[in-house]
């Protein structure tokens, strides 16, 4: 979609992100509470404020959009016949949690924008280093207005790979992906993790579950415009609105090694 013009969309995603990380950066390493949600997710109120926030921004500019976010939930605009709305923002507003709790300077903002069920813009921005990731779908990626592009290494042994994979059951899948890849990280925010790959940071992102919506929205989008492929840990399709939370796999690559990583994965 070359000729998509989202650029008001773009613009207010980009204000609201860099307003939601001036929020977190004020209460790093300052937090008064932190909830749990379950066992090993916690929420802040750093994660409440600037969630508020971006919901603010987009809901003046662009009244009539529903949204999605994390902590929220669904705006309840419902498109005809109960299907998904036309415009939909989907809404991380602080991805690495537990890191932006315990001071690990590793997490970001994620803003989406999905049209009649396809993502078509993200924006990611990661307050720490403040760097702001954005993508229009066909438009290309880019890092604080400037054109990125994965290096596309042509050997997979080169390889710097996010790996996320369960800790029983796997055991041959991760040493075989160690072994034919030159290391792996797992670094504690998905959004920053995939978003990575659109300059070259990181060379493939692998996660088999665990994963929602707003953890890959806008980073999937800025993934495959930096040239990278992105699947299901099957090779289906990586991105559906009816998903269940948390239960999202993802294998992202640059095509000629994409292929091999799902063969990999697969192995057992």
């Amino acid at each position: 979609m070359p000729d998509l013009d989202l650029s008001s969309e773009l613009a207010v995603a980009r204000d609201a992100a860099r307003e939601a990380g001036r929020i977190q950066m004020g209460l790093y390493e300052r937090l008064e509470r932190i909830d749990f949600k379950s066992e090993k997710d916690v929420v802040t109120e750093a994660d409440h404020e600037s969630e508020a926030a971006i919901l603010e921004a987009i809901g003046a500019a662009f009244p009539n959009d529903a949204f999605l976010a994390e902590e929220s939930g669904e705006s309840g605009k419902p498109g005809v016949s109960g299907e998904p709305a036309e415009r939909l923002w989907v809404i991380d507003p602080l991805d690495g949690t537990v890191n932006y709790a315990n001071g690990i300077p590793f997490f970001a903002v994620s803003i989406g924008l999905v049209v009649r069920g396809e993502p078509v813009l993200g924006v990611v921005y990661d307050p720490t280093r403040d760097e702001l990731f954005s993508a229009v779908r066909g438009q290309g990626a880019h890092l604080d207005g400037r054109r990125i592009r994965n290096p596309d290494k042509e050997h997979l042994g080169h390889a710097v790979v996010s790996l996320g994979l369960p800790s029983s059951g796997f055991g041959r899948q991760y040493r075989e992906i160690r072994r034919h890849v030159r290391i792996t990280r797992a670094m504690g925010s998905a959004t920053l993790g995939l978003t990575y790959l659109a300059n070259g940071r990181f060379d493939a992102y692998v996660q088999w579950s665990r994963l929602s919506v707003w953890d890959i929205c806008a980073a999937g989008v800025i993934a495959i415009e930096g040239g990278a492929v992105v699947t299901s840990t099957q090779g289906g399709d990586w991105f559906g609105l009816g998903m269940p939370s948390r239960s999202i796999g993802i294998v992202a690559a640059m095509p000629r090694h994409h292929p091999r990583l799902l063969d990999l994965l697969a192995a057992g």
